[in-house]
């Protein structure tokens, strides 16, 4: 009889047992199914990926009850899946690269733009400052002092001589499959810097980045490519050369011989996102960086080799003054609890 209880009391101890760790797990997948999931666009470039975490870390810690799920691809794929629903949050949309469709997907009423992210973008032929300047902590001395604009650049040919064409200097462009490319050839046309000089095409971004680097480091002269936000406007001082004023007419139809013109640098959401979660769209309507601080942050991922999420919590930690007046108190101080473990 004692054996028969003693069964008895152990499958009721193995049951209570049983429902007690249903129950817990029953409460965390609850707990996870109440949690809103926030997809956001990565569309391969290192400055949305930041903004991403940033905004990420921001609904996960401060608002709590949110999700975040990152979905990548091109720059087309990743927009239609924000006009479709797939993607609810995009936290760059460079409107002018995609201008047809950006327009359609306005006038469906299929996504909304809530802000402008950052607007001082720039792009065209960089050289290092020293060239310009010199640099006396470095012992260099300014080799190009009056390089001002594009129309300077022949007067300093042999300063940057292209190593395979010595009778020629070099400019390197950028990567061949990317549109601005075939814009940036035939602006040295269109200025008449193909005399003096040849454009180059690196294979790729890495292969741009690290002859800027090299140059760089070692106090060589380069006239490259780049644009702002990068890692290398964060880290490098460099000198972006001037050119006309942008024309829409000159710049579409006489060569590309203007300025490559700034863009308004949005946040955009799928129209249902700001219909259903107006604390979300309140937050991101209140979202404004400057491309001089993405490009800081970006910097930091070279410095500190951090990824992009570290450098969204290193934005968070040295730009409390950017970031807390999108949100109010109560979501600032769970964002720098979470930032303190």
């Amino acid at each position: 009889m004692r054996v028969i209880n003693s069964i008895i009391k152990k499958c009721v101890f193995a049951i209570l047992f049983g429902m007690l760790v249903l129950g817990v797990t029953g409460c965390a997948d609850s707990e996870a199914q109440d949690e809103v999931e926030l997809t956001f666009a990565d569309a391969g470039w290192e400055s949305i990926r930041v903004h991403n975490y940033i905004a990420g870390i921001i609904l996960e810690e401060g608002y709590g009850g949110y999700r975040q799920d990152i979905m990548s691809g091109s720059t087309p794929v990743t927009f239609t899946d924000l006009r479709g629903g797939g993607i609810d949050i995009y936290m760059e949309v460079w409107k002018e690269n995609i201008q047809e469709e950006y327009n359609e997907a306005l006038e469906k009423g299929e996504i909304q733009v809530l802000s402008i992210n950052f607007d001082d973008n720039f792009q065209g032929l960089y050289v290092p400052t020293y060239v310009i300047e010199g640099d006396e902590d470095r012992g260099i001395d300014p080799i190009a002092p009056n390089l001002e604009s594009v129309f300077d650049l022949p007067d300093y040919w042999e300063e940057f001589q292209d190593p395979e064409d010595p009778d020629k200097g070099r400019i390197i462009g950028a990567p061949s499959e990317w549109a601005v490319d075939e814009i940036l050839e035939i602006k040295v046309e269109t200025y008449g810097l193909d005399e003096h000089f040849n454009y180059v095409s690196p294979g790729s971004e890495s292969t741009l980045n690290a002859t800027i680097m090299d140059a760089y480091e070692s106090g060589e002269p380069v006239v490259a490519y780049n644009w702002e936000p990068t890692w290398i406007m964060g880290k490098y001082d460099m000198t972006l050369l001037e050119e006309p004023e942008f024309d829409e007419e000159k710049y579409y139809e006489e060569g590309y011989g203007t300025e490559i013109p700034s863009m308004d640098v949005t946040v955009a959401v799928n129209s249902d996102l700001a219909e259903e979660h107006p604390e979300v769209v309140e937050f991101l309507e209140n979202y404004e960086t400057s491309s001089e601080v993405t490009s800081e942050a970006l910097a930091y991922t070279e410095e500190a080799d951090a990824d992009e999420r570290g450098a969204a919590k290193w934005f968070l930690r040295e730009y409390e003054e950017i970031w807390t007046e999108w949100v109010n108190e109560e979501v600032a101080e769970n964002v720098r609890e979470y930032l303190q473990q």
